[in-house]
């Protein structure tokens, strides 16, 4: 397969027929309160019904180290939590999905974050208290955090309060290891999208945001425009769509795929599956094409389980997932190519 694009910085290789790249992750962990089933978003002064609930891993980072992990890769972890029920079950969980948790720190001065999902079958709001989230810091690593890593992945950039100022950092020393990179920022409690933002897109290999993140972060009014202004700053930008797909621009490529036709369950942390089989298929020597097309599986597939990870696939249930849905697929791309 071909690689997926040239860099303004150096020309990345697919690794070796049966390598699976290892994958450092360096960020947030949580747990999701997840609250399905609603009919409705919830209003005060008003009782709305759910018809599920449930206690799972969260974060982002959680969500896409699970998902590689999944998919066959190696995972080195490094975050924070506090030493209480909400991290035990935390470190339990990865233990659980086999990440080591030796990379966590456990404070007892902490308090492990928190996440409620609100969740209908086409959208979900999220009411996070950051606790430990915020307390995880670059002194916390050690030096060698990066040793046996092919691939850095960072993300919610706006609730890492303490290791924000050192993401641009971290992926510079990655790259200076010949290391990859991907960066989903995930959205601006502020909705401020302040301008050091743009400092890590600029360090990354690959930004991976979804449509109101990116029309946001850029100001621009299309996702089109918006993939292009962020193209410009960045070798690949990709824009999740959810339902709609995912657009994806690498250099002169510009890709857009449709989504799979499921009916999701609930879509929490779905974006972040997308992220591991996007990160999945780049570190296999995948095309644009073939990594967008990846990202949406392991999106859609998550969304078909409630929680971020219960549905996530291992890389024979991606393949025979993708082996159902290609006679579809096939037609569907023959209809976009025809004039």
């Amino acid at each position: 397969m071909e690689t997926l694009y040239t860099t303004k910085r150096n020309t990345f290789d697919a690794n070796p027929p049966g390598e699976i790249a290892p994958v450092t992750v360096i960020g947030e962990l949580n747990v999701d309160l997840m609250v399905t089933g609603l009919t409705a978003m919830p209003k005060f002064g008003c009782e709305t019904l759910a018809t599920a609930f449930e206690t799972v891993l969260g974060s982002a980072a959680a969500i896409f180290a699970s998902g590689v992990k999944r998919l066959g890769h190696a995972v080195n972890f490094y975050s924070r939590v506090g030493d209480d029920d909400f991290g035990h079950f935390c470190l339990h969980a990865l233990h659980d999905k086999g990440i080591s948790t030796g990379k966590i720190a456990v404070s007892d001065a902490s308090r492990t974050g928190v996440t409620i999902s609100l969740s209908t079958r086409s959208d979900r709001a999220l009411v996070t208290f950051p606790g430990a989230i915020a307390e995880l810091s670059y002194e916390d690593l050690p030096e060698n955090a990066l040793d046996g890593s092919s691939h850095l992945h960072l993300t919610s950039f706006f609730l890492q309060r303490q290791l924000r100022p050192s993401f641009a950092r971290l992926f510079r020393q990655a790259r200076q290891r010949g290391m990859t990179t991907s960066f989903d920022p995930n959205s601006d409690p502020s909705e401020a999208w302040t301008s050091d933002i743009w400092e890590v897109i600029r360090e990354a290999d690959i930004f991976l945001g979804n449509e109101s993140e990116a029309l946001a972060l850029t100001g621009e009014r299309s996702v089109e425009s918006a993939a292009a202004r962020l193209a410009a700053e960045v070798p690949c930008a990709v824009i999740k769509l959810g339902g709609q797909g995912a657009l994806g621009v690498a250099g002169k490529q510009s890709v857009r795929v449709p989504s799979f036709p499921i009916v999701p369950l609930d879509t929490t942390g779905a974006g972040d599956s997308f992220d591991a089989g996007f990160v999945h298929a780049y570190l296999s020597g995948g095309n644009l094409r073939e990594c967008l097309v990846t990202g949406n599986a392991c999106g859609a597939l998550s969304a078909l389980k409630a929680g971020g990870t219960a549905g996530q696939p291992t890389a024979n249930e991606l393949a025979a997932f993708l082996a159902q849905h290609q006679s579809g697929r096939s037609t569907i791309e023959r209809k976009e190519r025809t004039p």
